[in-house]
């Protein structure tokens, strides 16, 4: 049994590409290990990388990283490359004071960036990493594909400082170009410093896009200057009755800005037509009975409207969504539309065709929640699937011929990506009305063949909501995210071949000390070896 487990670890390894002419192999530790095994051997530095890289390969000689490296990002770099390398110096120096100076150059030793627009296979956001006694070159087409290849740098370097990183070959691009995490901060309100906390998390293992779901009955989280009392008043609420709160736009342009120098792109959501409680407690015309509903602190959905036959509610949707756009330089606005329980479907088929168009009128492109399916989605809208396994036959079959038409989908499948539900009955915040997610389920499904009918060329890429309905702290953020988040990012980024649970495991394990070093308080799944 011990010979099989040995040939079924290294059958991973292979897969990943993690492995060359030389290998050492230790038992398997997941779901071959048996009671009184010895602990897995830790995996070498190749084979701890996440996302799983589409190949590395470990030879030569390392390079000696510490007080006399120079960070040098090439003759003639422009602006963004520069950025980089000062982003990669800052991130690498973490606690160890090394001073890691970024020069421009590209002659001698240390860690060179380098932008070759004819680098074949790597895409935009791809990229090389050769490492040798002599120092660490970066290659890639563009400077987000630099950025991707500098976090990978990042798990080669001692989490300490100073050390060797190994000698060797990254090869690596993504599979989906959309991977997101999703933060709701309307339920429970969020400071923009947190969020960026998050987006640093979330960057380092090369999660692209941030949506932000911004407002919904409990509160209105963005001041909007021709409707200001949205945020003055709708903003003042939240789950439980808490003070609420809301950011200024010049908080939001900070911290769009924060992310896309960290080439993570945010998508704002403004959800409608229900889900609006905060915004009709705010302005009584929004409502068709010209009366505001007190402010709302519970969990119940559905409950809201937008009054689809005034014309002032069109007047509103077009000042707010164009406010919006003119902050936010990314492609996508997100209108929401799921769970209007209470609009008939004729009306929120009427109102989305509206919605979406003042979406494309102010230079975006449309997402949506998947029951957008269920209306007219416009040209090119990208759907947001939520579903699970009791999701409807007719749900799914609207998506799946959504997806058949040409429109993009973002998979965030419910009892996988929601990390808001229970990992377990005994974790202490979040839900379980989708099921309990422990670790290995979120982890083990593949995007491209998820749903039956949609070939993988339909999917945009995968999502991780947060929902906050009673995550209330930074603490019982962290702990719902992480480690799930980090599943996340390899679905979206490394290829379909490499996603394997016992090799999955171990890399996951093997980031311990980096989220210990960051003050990440995650969840100890005990389907992962951990260290003791």
């Amino acid at each position: 049994m011990r010979v099989l487990r040995l040939r079924r670890t290294l059958g991973a390894l292979l897969a990943l590409g993690l492995v060359g002419g030389s290998v050492s192999c230790t038992a398997a530790h997941g779901d071959d290990a048996r009671p009184g095994d010895d602990p897995p051997a830790a995996p070498a530095p190749f084979e701890r990388l996440l996302p799983a890289p589409v190949s590395a390969r470990a030879e030569g000689p390392g390079y000696s990283f510490g007080a006399g490296t120079v960070i040098r990002t090439g003759r003639g770099a422009d602006e963004e490359v520069r950025r980089v390398g000062e982003l990669l110096a800052e991130q690498l120096r973490g606690p160890s004071g090394l001073p890691l100076p970024v020069v421009d150059g590209a002659q001698g030793d240390g860690i060179r960036l380098r932008i070759d627009e004819a680098a074949d296979g790597l895409g935009d956001e791809g990229y090389r990493l050769e490492s040798g006694p002599d120092g660490i070159t970066l290659t890639a087409r563009t400077p987000a594909g630099l950025f991707r290849a500098g976090q990978t740098l990042r798990q080669l370097v001692p989490v300490a400082g100073p050390g060797t990183v190994p000698g060797g070959t990254v090869t690596d691009r993504p599979r989906f170009a959309y991977r997101g995490a999703m933060v709701d901060i309307a339920r429970h309100f969020f400071s923009v410093e947190q969020v960026k906390r998050y987006v640093d998390q979330l960057a380092q293992y090369k999660v692209n896009t941030l949506h932000l779901h911004l407002t919904d009955d409990q509160g209105w989280r963005l001041a909007v200057d021709s409707w200001p009392r949205l945020a003055e008043y709708g903003g003042g609420s939240e789950v439980g009755g808490g003070p609420g709160g809301h950011w200024t736009k010049g908080e939001y342009r900070d911290l769009v800005a924060y992310a896309g120098e960290r080439y993570v792109d945010v998508v704002p959501e403004i959800d409608m037509p229900g889900h609006v409680n905060a915004a009709l407690a705010s302005y009584p015309e929004l409502n068709c009975d010209g009366k505001a509903p007190a402010r709302y602190t519970g969990t119940k959905v559905g409950f809201s409207s937008l009054c689809v036959a005034k014309e002032r509610t069109y007047e509103f949707i077009d000042e707010v969504l164009g406010e919006l756009a003119a902050l936010t330089p990314g492609r996508y606005l997100h209108i929401g539309g799921d769970e209007a329980h209470v609009t008939p479907a004729a009306d929120y088929a009427a109102f989305m065709d509206r919605a979406q168009a003042v979406v494309g009128r102010h230079g975006k492109t449309v997402m949506a929640w998947h029951q957008l399916a269920t209306a007219r989605p416009a040209q090119g809208a990208v759907l947001q699937y939520w579903g699970h396994d009791k999701t409807s036959d007719a749900d799914r079959a609207a998506v799946v011929a959504a997806a058949k038409a040409g429109h993009p989908l973002v998979l965030s499948p419910a009892d996988r990506l929601y990390l808001d539900m229970k990992y377990e009955a005994a974790t202490k915040p979040g839900l379980a009305w989708a099921g309990y997610v422990p670790v290995k389920r979120s982890y083990s499904w593949n995007p491209g063949a998820y749903l039956a009918g949609v070939p993988e060329s339909a999917v945009l890429g995968v999502e991780a909501p947060l929902w906050t309905e009673n995550v209330a702290t930074r603490a019982d953020w962290e702990l719902m995210a992480f480690p799930r988040v980090l599943g996340l990012a390899e679905l979206g980024w490394s290829p379909a071949g490499s996603l394997d649970w016992t090799s999955y495991s171990r890399r996951l394990a093997a980031q311990q000390p980096r989220l210990d070093a960051q003050g990440i308080g995650f969840y100890r799944a005990p389907e992962v070896p951990w260290a003791r």
